[in-house]
């Protein structure tokens, strides 16, 4: 029997919603290390919560699992998910907007070890390689992070995701109100850290962008799967006419 895949992240048959509303039905979806799965559907197919259920935000999960690097972690607390190496970035940049952006990186790596006193080597480290994947966050470091502008914010958003060094990355429409050219450069990055092995479950609105650096599709309509399959399968021209114009 093979050792599970340390970077794959899945979840099967996820049905739940916020009370007594339900919105997901069933939806299974899976990603893999160094690899981008792009989830797509109109505004209301139920992407983001699907992304809380894996995070572990959903506010109620009637039935399905997730399991990350075949560890089962459908009952652990969104912390607890940290810790097995889950990170997510919810839309609307949610960063700590009256701390400097090098307190926010310090925040974002909490789970990181740490000697009593000072940040330690483990510490130290991540926000070294923050600062060379963000080069602009270094030069602001001392900056107030509600004084960044939109795309800075949302570069700080992931930067602080990834400092306890996940191997599972969900990315909730990090787009969303960017500038055309801030968004080229973010879907840049996206793909340097699929390149360094990361399995990333993208949501995303700007299709074209999307399918240019996925690798699997999955695409939600009212709280389903209505198709789902390797990138190749899928054309911008489709993927638009069949989901967001309601065509299926």
């Amino acid at each position: 029997m093979t050792d599970p895949d340390p970077a794959f992240l899945q979840a099967t048959n996820i049905v739940g919603g916020y009370g007594d509303l339900r919105v997901l039905w069933g939806v299974s979806v899976a990603a893999l290390g160094g690899q981008v799965t792009a989830v797509l559907g109109r505004n209301g197919a139920g992407k983001t919560s699907l992304l809380k259920a894996v995070a572990g935000f959903l506010p109620s999960m009637e039935s399905g699992t997730v399991v990350a690097g075949g560890r089962d972690i459908t009952k652990l607390a969104p912390y607890d998910r940290t810790r097995a190496g889950l990170a997510f970035v919810a839309e609307g940049k949610r960063i700590f907007r009256r701390r400097t952006v090098e307190e926010n990186l310090l925040l974002g790596g909490y789970t990181l070890k740490r000697p009593v006193f000072g940040i330690g080597s483990a510490m130290r480290s991540a926000l070294e390689q923050a600062y060379t994947r963000f080069p602009i966050l270094a030069e602001r470091r001392k900056s107030v992070a509600g004084g960044l502008s939109g795309g800075q914010q949302q570069m700080l958003a992931i930067a602080q995701a990834l400092m306890p060094g996940p191997r599972f990355l969900l990315l909730d429409e990090p787009s969303a109100g960017l500038a055309p050219a801030i968004s080229r450069d973010l879907f840049v990055m996206i793909d340097q850290l699929k390149s360094e092995g990361i399995a990333i479950l993208l949501v995303e609105q700007m299709v074209e962008q999307a399918l240019a650096i996925a690798d699997a599709v999955v695409v939600m309509e009212s709280g389903r799967v209505a198709a789902s399959g390797p990138v190749s399968e899928f054309d911008d021209a489709s993927v638009v006419r069949d989901v967001y114009m309601g065509q299926r």
